[in-house]
């Protein structure tokens, strides 16, 4: 084994997210969204409360909430990221968000520390996504709320294939795009219940989306053939365009912390 590849899941994703903050502040994908619409109408209606952003990236979730809420902590294991989200916050105006770097398996928070948990394309990175769900829980109160928002796994394993394929040419630190059945089995284990469930697509720009990531041309290249020689239902599903545009599923699930927890 190349012991030169054997890099952390953690380290991997520092590594490829820690020189690409600017580019996830400034990315239409991450920064817009009905999704975000909603998580700013829940944070308006929550009160003067306390909110985590889990794995925040480029601090949109922090970013939307923060007007609303008594205060954010943002969240991630990239301190290039959080120092990029400390300084948007900053000249926006943005005092009651702070920072805090480490994993989602440990979050260095007490039991019932907050009373909303916000984790939006994040989850796909987690290398125990299972630990990682138990900890938000744990550090959300007994009457909290959480939202996990996420690139969402068609149930059809040739769909599902071809999806976590490109993913992983993309972006090496990519772990898995879960379906929503398995996104309800895990949390339920997790100690949460789902209060509601909204399916929306989003349309990915081919160009945009590999330089996001600045990934290496013979990936990219990669990810292009493929495309070209999947077959017509594949083609159809995904939307993809003769340069290599195409749509995914997304899921955005509302949860509050179940009783039995």
């Amino acid at each position: 084994m190349d012991q030169t590849n054997s890099a952390t899941q953690d380290a991997l994703i520092v590594a490829q997210f820690g020189s690409r903050s600017t580019q996830y502040v400034a990315s239409t994908v991450h920064s817009q969204g009905e999704d975000l619409q909603q998580i700013a109408a829940l944070a308006a209606t929550a009160g003067r409360v306390r909110v985590l952003d889990l794995g925040c990236g480029g601090g949109h979730v922090s970013f939307t909430v923060a007007p609303h809420v008594a205060d954010v902590v943002a969240y991630d294991l990239s301190t290039e990221m959080l120092a990029t989200v400390a300084s948007v916050a900053k000249e926006r105006g943005l005092e009651n968000v702070g920072t805090v770097a480490g994993s989602v398996t440990s979050l260095p928070f007490a039991d019932g520390t907050f009373d909303l948990v916000l984790t939006r394309y994040s989850a796909h990175h987690w290398d125990d996504i299972a630990k990682g769900l138990a900890e938000a829980r744990r550090v959300l109160r007994d009457s909290g709320q959480a939202v996990f928002i996420d690139v969402a796994a068609p149930a059809r394993p040739v769909l599902d294939t071809f999806l976590q394929a490109i993913e992983v040419f993309r972006d090496p630190s990519h772990v898995r795009d879960y379906s929503p059945r398995e996104w309800e089995q895990l949390l339920t284990q997790a100690g949460f219940r789902i209060e509601r469930t909204v399916m929306r697509r989003l349309h990915l720009e081919f160009a945009s989306w590999i330089e996001r990531m600045n990934t290496p041309q013979v990936r990219a290249e990669a990810i292009r053939s493929l495309q070209q020689t999947l077959s017509n239902d594949v083609v159809g599903y995904f939307e993809i365009t003769p340069r290599g545009d195409f749509t995914v599923d997304t899921i955005d699930i509302l949860a509050s912390a179940s009783s039995a927890q």
